[in-house]
């Protein structure tokens, strides 16, 4: 726990100025909603709309000479693919996104502007992961985990270094959980250098995957159900790491509704006018949810990644 806190303390130096320190706004609206005191963690404002660049460059800095002559091979449904895409292009390094058949379009053609070659697969996301660190192998190739990833998790990190600088006394952090790397990089930032303060998991009811794991006590299998959350969905890998550092760090977990998400989103876009992705509902959706636990007490959600109809409203209007 000590190196990785070290890690993503070094990520924060290290990655400044290509990853950008993002805003922690203060919400009136929601604030009087909920009866806590609301910040918003604006990772949709981070280059390339998520977190994920945060993890993805921190990977590639940490290659060797000869990894970026080979280039990498990630499995990702978006956000991940184009981070690591944009990360790749700027330092030379070639990037091959395997995907499922059923990502977005939108996202992908983001991935395939900045220069990665593109695969799909018509299968789930599990199994493209799976695939991918198969074929990695297979060509010799380095395979970067969306989040099973000790660099990328230290990248990822580095947005709980920032709410520390941005919100000294928070006593609390919702973050939407997917494959537990971003929740496992904020709450090891946060275990360092503010213990004590609650880290909240957030899960859409339709894709809990890594929420039961940690129930039973072990990593599962499960069918999951479409959710608005598509940036969260999916299983998680076997021996992941972040399943431990979940077990150890995760204060509470909570599940949200689609349509507790859906009106989550609809809340930022009213009030805050922003045009969030489901996973970023699924966040605010929770602290929604646990609000009477937060009385008068300051609480960060943070917003991963914003919502591809503001892309498509874009070109629309092109």
């Amino acid at each position: 726990m000590n190196t990785l806190a070290d890690t993503i303390l070094h990520a924060h130096q290290a990655l400044r100025p290509q990853v950008a320190v993002t805003a922690l706004t203060h919400s009136a609206p929601l604030s009087a909603l909920t009866g806590c005191e609301v910040f918003l963690k604006c990772e949709h404002l981070q280059h390339t709309g998520s977190f994920k660049f945060r993890g993805a460059s921190n990977k590639v800095l940490a290659l060797t000479d000869e990894q970026r002559k080979k280039g990498v091979i990630t499995a990702s449904s978006g956000n991940h693919g184009q981070a690591l895409a944009l990360a790749g292009l700027r330092a030379g390094v070639p990037v091959t996104v395997y995907t499922t058949t059923s990502a977005s379009p939108t996202k992908l053609a983001a991935v395939k502007a900045f220069g990665a070659k593109v695969i799909s697969l018509d299968t789930d996301p599990l199994s493209v992961e799976l695939e991918a660190a198969k074929q990695a192998q297979q060509q010799d190739t380095l395979f970067v985990s969306p989040y099973n990833d000790l660099d990328v998790i230290a990248g990822q990190g580095t947005v709980g270094a920032e709410l520390v600088e941005q919100l000294p006394d928070v006593d609390a952090v919702f973050i939407a959980v997917g494959g537990g790397g971003l929740i496992s990089g904020i709450a090891a930032a946060l275990a360092h250098l503010k213990p004590g303060t609650d880290i909240i998991g957030c899960w859409p009811e339709n894709a809990p995957t890594l929420q039961r794991s940690l129930e039973v006590g072990e990593i599962i299998e499960m069918e999951e159900e479409e959710t608005l959350s598509d940036g969260t969905a999916g299983g998680v890998e076997p021996g992941s790491i972040t399943f431990p550092l979940c077990q150890q760090l995760v204060t509470q977990t909570v599940l949200v509704s689609e349509q507790e998400i859906r009106e989550a989103m609809k809340a930022v876009a009213r009030f805050e006018r922003w045009m969030i992705e489901g996973a970023a509902g699924v966040a605010l959706a929770g602290a929604i949810k646990l609000a009477a636990q937060y009385q008068g007490k300051k609480v960060a959600v943070v917003l991963c990644g914003r919502n591809i109809l503001l892309e498509k409203f874009i070109g629309a209007i092109q």
